[in-house]
């Protein structure tokens, strides 16, 4: 069985770099721990948020698509991101700030039985905050000092992710049965966890008929599930050989190695926790534009090609 510690991070698609960060690091209070390129298209940008450091779990990362168009929203697709926040009053302080911001957000309401506060960027990501309490986190986990967001009110990391699907008993059966893990509650929607104690690794299975979406500007690419290390990756590997379905095989990012692989319409990457960022500064992450090892011969034509942000 193929041991998943939680999430890892999340992929979308943004118009604009600089728009992009000025939200989610003015506005959402992250720091951009990383700026690099798309390994595939060095020609655009991949910002990473996150906490302090981007621990695995807390990070939210962008692909910049200058041509790209509006997301047309519809089912088969990741289709809202849940984000921790300390405690119910730190939605009374969200939701004073969006308003101060003028960031697009609903009232306090109910979701999956938990308070919550629904907000968009300033592309439509949709969006919920929802209050951890006494819950279980990652021990990893830590505030950023980069930012005017209170630490009893920051954003801690990712909660609940939701997919829309227009059968999801497929999904159903390869969470369950491959991934391990459990069903919470089975009401209107389905909400599956590795960790009861927890909302860290949660997944919310939404049964929805209709056009599939249609990706654009605050579409969300992916989500990456956290393994261990490569020896827990290779379990991946093996179970997807076995099922003989495709897959990317193992991929090395630099910073982790990584598997793709789309099912049920979604597209899911498995990610190592580690080797991680090779920082020695703290203060120094996102300052500069970070390339893996094979592109840096390539850094200046990079660079020349990318808008400073």
């Amino acid at each position: 069985m193929v041991e998943i510690l939680g999430h890892h991070h999340i992929s979308m698609l943004t118009k604009d770099a600089k728009l992009n960060k000025d939200f989610y690091v003015d506005k959402l209070g992250l720091r951009m721990y990383l700026k690099t390129v798309n390994q595939d298209d060095p020609s655009m940008y991949h910002l990473f948020y996150g906490d302090e450091v981007g621990t695995p779990g807390t990070s939210l990362t962008f692909f910049e698509l200058k041509p790209m168009g509006q997301t047309h929203k519809g089912t088969n697709a990741i289709s809202r991101i849940g984000l921790l926040v300390p405690s119910e009053e730190s939605l009374g302080y969200w939701k004073n700030r969006f308003e101060t911001l003028g960031v697009d957000h609903d009232a306090i309401g109910i979701y999956n039985g938990m308070m919550s506060l629904h907000f968009r960027d300033h592309e439509g990501l949709e969006m919920v905050l929802l209050p951890n309490g006494n819950r279980k986190v990652p021990q990893d986990w830590r505030n950023n000092r980069y930012t005017d967001v209170p630490n009893e009110h920051q954003i801690m990391g990712m909660g609940p992710i939701e997919f829309k699907i227009d059968d999801v008993s497929e999904m159903k059966d390869f969470l369950e049965n491959d991934l391990n893990f459990e069903l919470v509650d089975s009401e209107s929607e389905l909400l599956y966890t590795i960790d009861f104690e927890g909302l860290y690794s949660d997944i919310v299975l939404k049964e929805e008929e209709g056009e599939k979406e249609r990706p654009g500007k605050g579409s969300i690419h992916h989500l990456a599930l956290s393994v261990a290390d490569e020896d827990e990756l290779n379990k991946v590997k093996q179970l997807l050989d076995e099922k003989k379905v495709v897959h990317t095989g193992i991929v090395d990012r630099d910073f982790f190695k990584s598997l793709y692989y789309r099912h049920s319409h979604i597209l899911i990457e498995f990610a190592t926790e580690g080797p991680g960022l090779p920082y020695d500064d703290v203060e120094q992450l996102g300052q500069q534009l970070d390339l893996p090892g094979f592109l840096e011969p390539r850094r200046k034509e990079i660079e020349d090609n990318l808008e400073p942000i």
